[in-house]
């Protein structure tokens, strides 16, 4: 039996525009980027002032996506949010985001949850998971919006493609299959991949830059079959503080058109630690875009060969 219904509320003075404030959370397809919790937020449906959006975020230890159904109110700055397919143990949960408009230029926002576990037992872990989430989600829409235009020059977006004559399927199972990236990729050394539902991998991995430098990471991986993988890092290398990218293998005549798109954001701090005291953000950003590209180009010429001979009867 579901428990009783919830609610929380949470708030945080930010120093900055409330019209600002109130674009970043009205943006969801930019929340991994805002929210440490969320890993990737896909658009169902989108009107002007509603919206259904699908999200996978942490939870705890854990991965969870769920359909929200969205109100945007930009006059009164709030949104309200309602879940319409919910992940177990949470029963119902909905909620609102309140932007006030301060005499001093600053913003009061308040976010506000109502919810219901599954059953009594789920809900002090319900509760801690809200409290949490709440907090971190509110911190870090305060720092990304007090840090403006800062906070743009340090990341950066860029996108490597590979025209394949072969099936999107192919290439997709291909990137899909990172247990098996030891034996297909030279610059991977190890792999540790867990798969708890289909389409949903937390993957962990050791990888050689092109200086001979080695990174470990973990990325959590959403799978949407057959022409799409998002992917957001939750351990970096030293240098970046952001890394969210995506795969897509769009069908394009007699073949696939193949894509390995980042984001990623430099940590100033590590700049001169990692690349020498008179290393520039520019400097950590063309570094960084270097290797990843590197990587990518590697992996899409690979699986470029693995679908070219599948297609030809040549592989398995």
């Amino acid at each position: 039996m579901p428990s009783e219904p919830h609610e929380s509320g949470h708030e945080i003075k930010i120093s900055a525009p409330a019209e600002t404030v109130y674009q970043l959370l009205a943006r969801a397809e930019d929340w991994p980027r805002l929210f440490p919790p969320n890993i990737h937020v896909d658009h169902v449906e989108r009107g002007a002032h509603e919206e259904r959006i699908r999200i996978w975020a942490t939870a705890g230890d854990t991965v969870k996506n769920w359909t929200s159904y969205r109100t945007l109110d930009p006059e009164n700055l709030r949104i309200g949010f309602r879940q319409e397919v919910t992940a177990p143990p949470v029963a119902a949960m909905g909620g609102s985001w309140h932007i006030e408009a301060l005499p001093s230029g600053e913003s009061l926002v308040r976010l506000a949850h109502d919810y219901r576990a599954t059953d009594a037992a789920n809900l002090a872990w319900l509760d801690d998971v809200v409290d949490r989430n709440s907090r971190a989600e509110l911190e870090s829409l305060r720092t990304i919006a007090e840090s403006g235009a800062a906070a743009d020059e340090l990341t950066c977006s860029f996108e490597d493609t590979v025209q394949i004559r072969g099936d999107a399927r192919d290439v997709y199972d291909f990137i899909d299959r990172a247990d098996r990236w030891t034996e297909r990729l030279p610059h991977v050394r190890a792999v540790r991949l867990e798969e708890p539902v289909p389409g949903l991998q937390t993957l962990e991995m050791d990888t050689v830059a092109k200086d001979g430098t080695s990174h470990t990471t973990k990325s959590y991986r959403v799978g949407l079959p057959p022409h799409r993988i998002v992917y957001k890092q939750v351990t970096l290398p030293a240098l970046l503080s952001l890394h969210t990218g995506r795969w897509t293998f769009a069908p394009d005549g007699d073949g696939v058109t193949a894509s390995s798109q980042h984001t990623i954001t430099v940590a100033p701090d590590a700049v001169a630690r990692v690349l020498g005291a008179d290393a520039t953000v520019r400097d950590a950003i063309e570094y960084a875009r270097t290797a990843l590209s590197t990587n990518s180009l590697a992996t899409l010429t690979l699986a470029k060969e693995y679908a070219e001979r599948r297609a030809g009867g040549d592989g398995p």
